[in-house]
């Protein structure tokens, strides 16, 4: 049994670009607890008045699995325990379990806290000492420990003895620095573990790129409790990811961690945090990012089709994730095929359209379109192919002006269309924030009278990629566009050597993706 120590609510809130208010932090330590996440670190109560607030809002929260713990450092240089400030606060915080940092490493020592070796020995023995005589648990992290270690192993192992001796529940290792390689965590943990009797903790910094390596590697040498933040959040290059520790502990190693149903909730609590955090999902995210298992060569895909195993090294679902398939002129027959079925549309047997789609697919890609980000654009291109594409409007032509009168001003957008319905003629016009904006609008004022759905329709993302330097300001472009109506996103690409035609074929696709899927849904009644 592993013990899963998340600090996300802490070590993770001191990455760049990441600040929870407390309404967040409850709602992810509700998250974690669902998870059946063991200890959940909330915060540091004497440090500002955010934690303070989140412990005290986390009184009438009630935790199924995890128990919260505060976070501290050890009392201060020549002051009593109980007059310490911050050993106040995390008995104010009124959490059952605590976790105390201590200098472990010499140099932090003499030139951090500027204190003797003894002194910072007693300090760590006293604030323990004092802790664990009110709380149910007290973890020990050894600050800087691996380092410490690495410069002089007897003052290293004495910090531990000293905090085990005061009652210290777990001596959690920390590679504070992000410096040590996993040879040197494993020749490390199996050393000190020779001379501590005491449950280890590791705790590891992503600095080298190895976090999550040097985690499974203590864990591996006999380490019982293991600390990361999801989505490895965290200062500087972030701490161990326990989106991917607890998948490998759970079924590369065998060992209990959580239950496979919390395990299926993975990739959605990933995905979860991230939104709080007002951050893009990383989509190269091993376990559950959306390209984790994603199949793009025509080679690959034609072998996971008989067997998944031959690309994947587990099965998707057990992490909450799913199989992808992606089309591009990387493409095959495997990949064409499978992307037809994800829309419930059986070509396998039809030769020639799969021959056409894969052609048109090459030649497409190859002009700049993608339909990676774009699977709405492809499946318009599969039911054109199948000749069953529906025309929903015939364009008349349209105009879109962009005038700039004084230097202080914001330019002034409108855009004029006019467009054939059913044999009914509609022109008219609208104004927007720029030209594209002003197009959009245009186009769904003189639709929706002949398709109210469209009202429903809203764009929620829109990406314009050069595709070719050295053209400047007349290279070809390509937009994305992604919409949603609610229920459903989806989406649409374009491409031109002119901005606004690339905008119009992403736009014009969107709405008649809208209207091919309310189709399906009439029809599948």
């Amino acid at each position: 049994m592993i013990e899963l120590y998340d600090t996300t609510l802490r070590d993770g809130t001191q990455a760049e670009d990441i600040s929870f208010s407390v309404e967040d932090k409850i709602r992810i330590a509700r998250r974690l607890d669902e998870m059946g996440i063991h200890y959940i670190e909330g915060g540091w109560p004497g440090s500002n008045p955010r934690d303070i607030e989140f412990f005290k809002a986390m009184r009438t929260q009630r935790l199924k699995s995890s128990r919260l713990v505060s976070f501290g450092s050890t009392r201060r240089a020549g002051r009593k325990v109980s007059a310490d400030g911050n050993i106040k606060a995390l008995l104010r915080a009124e959490t059952p379990c605590a976790a105390i940092v201590g200098k472990t490493w010499r140099l932090h020592v003499t030139k951090a806290l500027r204190v003797s070796l003894e002194e910072n020995l007693d300090m760590i023995f006293d604030t323990i000492r004092y802790l664990k005589r009110r709380m149910d648990k007290v973890f020990f992290d050894a600050e800087h420990f691996f380092d410490g270690y690495k410069d002089d192993p007897e003052y290293a192992i004495k910090a531990l003895l000293i905090a085990r001796d005061a009652g210290a529940d777990c001596l959690v290792l920390c590679d504070t620095n992000g410096g040590t390689l996993p040879f040197e965590i494993g020749d490390i943990v199996r050393k000190v573990k020779e001379r501590v009797d005491s449950p280890l903790g590791i705790h590891a910094h992503n600095d080298s790129e190895t976090a999550v390596a040097n985690t499974i590697v203590a864990v591996k040498e006999g380490v019982v409790h293991v600390q990361g933040t999801i989505n490895g959040f965290g200062e500087r290059c972030g701490n161990a990811n326990l989106c991917s520790i607890i998948p490998a502990l759970r079924l590369k190693m065998g060992i209990r961690c959580i239950g496979d149903e919390q395990l299926k909730r993975l990739r959605e609590t990933s995905r979860f945090v991230y939104e709080l955090a007002n951050l893009p999902h990383q989509k190269h995210q091993p376990y559950v990012g959306d390209s984790a298992f994603a199949h793009k060569g025509g080679i690959h895909v034609s072998a996971v089709l008989k067997s998944p195993e031959t690309y994947e090294h587990i099965r998707p679902e057990l992490v909450g994730n799913h199989q992808r398939v992606l089309v591009s002129d990387l493409s095959g027959r495997s990949n064409i095929i499978y992307k037809a079925q994800e829309y419930g549309v059986d070509i396998q047997s039809n030769a020639e359209v799969v021959q056409k789609v894969l052609k048109d697919l090459k030649v497409l890609e190859h002009e700049g379109f993608q339909y990676e980000g774009a699977e709405a654009s492809f499946e318009l291109l599969i039911q054109k192919a199948l000749k069953k594409k529906e025309k929903y409007f015939r364009l008349l032509g349209f105009r879109v002006i962009d005038e700039k009168k004084k230097e202080e001003e914001q330019p002034y957008s409108e855009a004029t269309i006019k467009l054939e319905v059913g044999g009914v003629v509609e022109h008219t016009a609208a104004e927007g924030c720029g030209p594209v904006n002003a197009l959009d609008k245009a186009l769904r004022k003189a639709l929706e009278r002949f398709y109210p759905s469209i009202k429903e329709v809203q764009l929620l993302d829109f990406k314009v990629r050069v595709l070719a330097g050295g053209q400047g300001t007349a290279a070809r472009v390509r937009v994305l566009v992604e919409s949603g109506d609610g229920r459903d996103k989806w989406g649409t690409v374009g491409v031109s050597d002119n901005v606004i035609e690339a905008s119009w074929q992403a736009l014009v696709e969107s709405l008649e993706y809208k209207l091919f899927k309310d189709r399906k849904k009439k029809e599948n009644r």
